[in-house]
């Protein structure tokens, strides 16, 4: 059995050292033990750093942790670590429960990009054009924007999501990188992408890519949909972190470009130590930001609490649902 050590220094993000794993050791027993205390339960995303997956509960994509987080029955809090957005999801899908995010700074670029307010105008101009238009938000958004949509998808479920709506005009929010992904599997639909994109993702250039496959012809090359539509083009399969998760493990590859944020070949790489992955990524620094320190002071000084009023709450809520029904069908 592998140690603590060995597990994370598959990691080729980060070099520990091993007073620093000792370090972690002792913090994970901290928050075991406060876990306990509080009655809570963690949640963490792919791409949150690997000393943070090893002490998580459950470790996923937006879907895996927005229905995780649905589900969750005994705990009192769900510390969740991710961006804001997420613990949002969380809140409003659980609004008797305490939600942390351990620590503030954890935003997200692409949410931001897509204010409620510009949404509202947005709307309201294209329905007099469409008006069977349907609003559908990537999870990658704002509460105020949830409860402003007809429907959540994520990167794993977004055509599926799109292609049971009746509505033939759809306004896409907030990623016009999904979007165009969407309206390639689903042509029958009029996607209207709203101009948004994820920074971390906008920055993996088809150059980059072409040039790695030039020089190891035989990698099998897996591309998140919130890049680039000339990078995905490039892909031989365009999927979620939680569908390259599988795919990586399930197929007879043993070498993998793996082309999202750069947590992901870290989680990869101590799950799958047989199998080699290699970074075709970049470091989101809103993922990075959350520290195990923070982690352990969050569920210690029970900081820091996610609200969302009622009025939000309640249509945001709605509008997971409704994906959660779509999901869930399949």
């Amino acid at each position: 059995m592998s140690t603590l050590y060995e597990e994370l220094n598959r990691s080729t993000t980060y070099e520990y050292t091993e007073e620093e794993v000792r370090e972690f050791e002792s913090l994970h027993a901290e928050i075991r033990q406060l876990k306990k205390q509080r009655n809570a339960v963690i949640v963490a995303h792919n791409y949150y750093r690997p000393e943070i997956l090893k002490v998580a509960d459950f470790v996923g994509d937006s879907l895996e942790l927005a229905l995780m987080a649905s589900q969750v029955k005994d705990a009192d809090i769900i510390e969740f670590c991710g961006v804001h957005f997420m613990a949002e999801t969380a809140k409003i899908v659980n609004p008797a429960r305490t939600v942390l995010l351990p620590n503030p700074m954890a935003g997200c670029q692409l949410a931001d990009s897509a204010p409620a307010e510009d949404l509202v105008q947005r709307i309201e101009e294209l329905k007099a054009q469409y008006p069977d238009l349907a609003v559908v938000s990537y999870v990658n958004t704002t509460a105020a924007v949830k409860a402003l949509s007809d429907i959540i998808v994520t990167s794993a479920n977004a055509a599926k999501v799109v292609r049971t709506l009746p509505n033939k005009n759809i306004l896409f929010v907030p990623d016009r990188n999904l979007a165009s992904h969407v309206a390639a599997q689903v042509p029958d639909k009029n996607i209207i992408p709203w101009d948004g994109y994820c920074y971390v993702h906008q920055q993996i250039t088809p150059e980059e890519i072409a040039k790695i496959r030039k020089n190891d012809p035989e990698l099998e090359i897996l591309v998140h949909p919130e890049c680039r539509p000339d990078v995905a083009a490039l892909a031989d399969a365009v999927l979620s972190t939680s569908g390259m998760v599988r795919y990586a493990k399930e197929r007879p590859s043993n070498r993998f470009l793996v082309v999202t944020e750069c947590g992901l070949s870290d989680r990869l790489a101590m799950e799958v130590p047989e199998k080699q992955f290699l970074k075709g990524c970049k470091l989101c620094a809103f993922m990075k930001v959350t520290t195990l320190e923070d982690v352990r002071d969050s569920l210690l000084y029970t900081r820091y609490v996610i609200e969302v009023p009622e009025d939000v709450r309640v249509p945001a809520e709605r509008a997971l649902r409704r994906m959660f029904a779509v999901t869930e069908g399949s």
